[in-house]
């Protein structure tokens, strides 16, 4: 069998996110143009193999603040804020300029903390950017830097990619740094420092290993790039931290670059089903025989096949499934516990009707239940 590693990780990965920061994007000021079509072919060659991508990049106030002329340093709270306000409209302009030639249709999302930690707000980003990968879009994600104030923000950038590849399901993060990876300790500053290649288990030592930022623009030092690992191998998503200063840093990857892989705790699949069948259920949808035998199938629960709704609870909220012959596990409800009384025993296309709004044809969709 071949030897794992972080080339082979990337080839094989069905769906990927990769997390550029502002010092591999922007230059005094300036957009590395050259450097940013030569990841696009990597894009375009991941698409092609059949791999979905979200982009979730830096670089809105490094750009912003060179248009406006802001001095460098650390910027007052709305002066950031203007020049985010500024610099993503030409980022998310130069990222669809450098995808089209490769037919690839670009689309922004803007993320704030409150986006993942709120419930509603949650299902809504995953609901979104679900759909644009299924509709062939490689969305740009970037925090909303322009209304995000220290209470509801991430920081960096490397902590929202980790969320954004939990979020949907991704089989790997690969954030594109100004380090070739884990060391332990500074290599700049200590030439004994000791490359991992790959990382199996992130322990406590591994952590204290972490250090602190040693870029001008780059907000996450190793620290937040341990801390987005953590977040993501134990949803089952590997992480790859590499260099990506030069040309074509996935390229690069799959050819051997030095990097550091940090293995995945199961697969993305398996650890939602886990995350789901741990949770507390706020109410019971009691499904008939033939629901019973869909789902058994592998099939998402219509509302046809519910005979009773027991409990109050929202949109996304856990809730036990029960059939005939008791429990059969739990999912997260596509409806809230008025709606899905309303339309219990009732077919998918009557939804609307009944709702009086186009609903979703699945009260629990297959990839939100654990069995």
């Amino acid at each position: 069998m071949a030897a794992l590693t972080p080339g082979s990780v990337l080839m094989s990965a069905r769906r990927v996110v990769i997390k550029i920061g502002s010092a591999l994007l922007v230059e005094d000021g300036r957009l590395r143009a050259d450097w940013l079509r030569a990841l696009a072919e990597d894009v375009a060659l991941l698409r092609a193999q059949g791999a979905d991508v979200v982009i979730v990049s830096s670089g809105s106030i490094a750009l912003g603040r060179g248009v406006l002329g802001l001095p460098s340093g650390a910027l007052a709270l709305e002066q950031s804020q203007a020049a985010a306000s500024v610099g993503q409209i030409r980022l998310a302009r130069a990222y669809e300029e450098v995808l089209a030639p490769h037919a690839i249709t670009t689309g922004q999302v803007l993320l704030t903390l409150d986006d993942t930690q709120d419930r509603r707000r949650y299902l809504n980003s995953r609901t979104t950017l679900g759909t644009l990968l299924a509709l062939g879009v490689v969305p740009i994600v970037n925090e909303n830097d322009t209304i995000a104030t220290d209470e509801i923000r991430y920081g960096d950038n490397d902590r929202l990619a980790a969320s954004v590849a939990v979020t949907i399901g991704a089989d790997l993060l690969v954030l594109l740094s100004d380090v070739d990876g884990l060391y332990s300790a500074n290599p700049q500053s200590d030439p004994t420092a000791q490359h991992f290649a790959r990382v199996d288990r992130i322990t406590p030592e591994i952590e204290a290993m972490a250090g602190e930022p040693v870029s001008g623009l780059s907000k996450g030092g190793m620290k937040t790039k341990v801390m987005a690992a953590k977040a993501s191998v134990s949803a089952g998503c590997a992480m790859i931290i590499t260099a990506g200063d030069a040309m074509h840093p996935l390229g690069r990857l799959r050819e051997g670059a030095r990097a550091t892989l940090f293995m995945a705790q199961g697969d993305p699949r398996s650890a939602r089903k886990r995350w789901i069948a741990a949770m507390k259920p706020r109410g019971v949808l009691h499904v008939d025989a033939g629901a019973v035998r869909a789902l058994a199938q592998g099939k998402s629960l219509l509302p046809a096949g519910v005979v009773r709704v027991e409990g109050v609870f929202q949109r996304g909220d856990p809730v036990a499934i029960a059939g005939p012959e008791g429990l059969l596990g739990l999912g997260l409800a596509g409806y809230s516990s008025h709606e899905a009384a309303a339309i219990a025993g009732h077919q998918s296309r009557e939804i609307e009707a009944i709702l009086n709004y186009p609903g979703r044809v699945a009260l629990i969709h297959r990839d939100e239940m654990a069995l």
